[in-house]
């Protein structure tokens, strides 16, 4: 029997006014949040225990994080590149063996956006017409250069879809069957069947058409029901696995951009939002936290090459 589910307020736990905040992940060692401002070029971490927020600065737009298998490095996905790091010691990692080398070939016309891992452990980067100028501000998208790729810890490459307007939303179902992932703006929830060497099989348009909003990043829960937050929707859509909506949950805000299950069971979601294009709510841009008796699905982790 499904779960009679139950969802708390969204509170603010973090109110950092990120002008695009993204690309979240709950790290369970450290009972921390990642998070990052891509205008601003940050990245965050939201501390449980303290409640302290840390920064670190980055010389060009951070998109999105994922953990690895070694505790102690992440990695980060920026608008050209992918690099490995280490908070401690506020530095890319250097260790030869584990040097991914990827560049995005498309930059800086098309830049990195939502990435996440699979549970093989490879890293899955949707791009997009690159929107973010040399000083943060925002720019125009009206050509579809995003795509769909995936990199090995070799560094091995390989695209999967082009012609995207904005590639978003990552996530596997939790038997891991199939994969998920979006076009923001054609209002798109494309549903692939995924094989355990990371490869796609046939494609299903699962989701589209929604009045609330456009689809941003996404979650997915232990029943496999997607979280996609709803950017200009002001809400988060939870879809079951047919493709209906279950509930909508109302924020505070106008764009709800991605979504983690984290907290010590793991029934905690994290929402990022953006403040631009939201001058109306002043809580826009801030990290908040909704509680549920839902489980999510712990994040994969990104599998380095020295570790096999």
């Amino acid at each position: 029997m499904p779960t009679q589910l139950v969802v708390g307020n969204p509170v603010c736990i973090a109110p950092v006014a990120d002008l695009c905040g993204e690309g979240a992940v709950w790290h369970p060692q450290e009972q921390a949040l990642y998070w990052t401002d891509i205008n601003r070029f940050l990245i965050h971490r939201w501390d449980s225990c303290s409640r302290a927020v840390d920064t670190w600065r980055f010389s060009e737009p951070v998109t999105a994080l994922t953990l690895t298998t070694r505790n102690d490095v992440l990695l980060v996905v920026l608008a050209s590149r992918v690099l490995l790091w280490q908070p401690s010691q506020n530095s890319p990692t250097i260790d030869a063996c584990d040097n991914l080398d990827f560049v995005l070939p498309e930059w800086p016309e098309a830049r990195c956006n939502d990435a996440r891992v699979d549970p093989a452990g490879v890293l899955w980067i949707a791009t997009m017409q690159n929107n973010v100028g040399a000083s943060g501000e925002p720019l125009p998208v009206d050509r579809t250069l995003g795509c769909l790729l995936s990199l090995d810890a070799t560094g091995t490459t390989r695209k999967w879809r082009t012609q995207l307007h904005i590639g978003n939303t990552l996530a596997w179902s939790p038997d891991s069957r199939f994969m998920y992932t979006a076009d923001t703006l054609a209002d798109e929830i494309h549903r692939y069947d995924w094989n355990a060497d990371s490869s796609l099989g046939s494609e299903t348009l699962w989701f589209k058409g929604n009045s609330q909003g456009l689809p941003d990043g996404s979650a997915m829960d232990a029943e496999g029901y997607l979280w996609n937050c709803r950017h200009g929707g002001g809400c988060i859509l939870r879809i079951d696995p047919s493709g209906a909506i279950e509930r909508v949950i109302a924020m505070p805000i106008k764009n709800p951009t991605t979504c983690i299950f984290g907290g010590i069971d793991g029934t905690t979601l994290y929402v990022t939002s953006a403040k631009l294009e939201d001058s109306d709510h002043p809580l826009a841009g801030g990290l908040f936290s909704i509680e549920t008796n839902m489980r999510g699905l712990p994040p994969n982790r990104f599998k380095l090459k020295s570790d096999g």
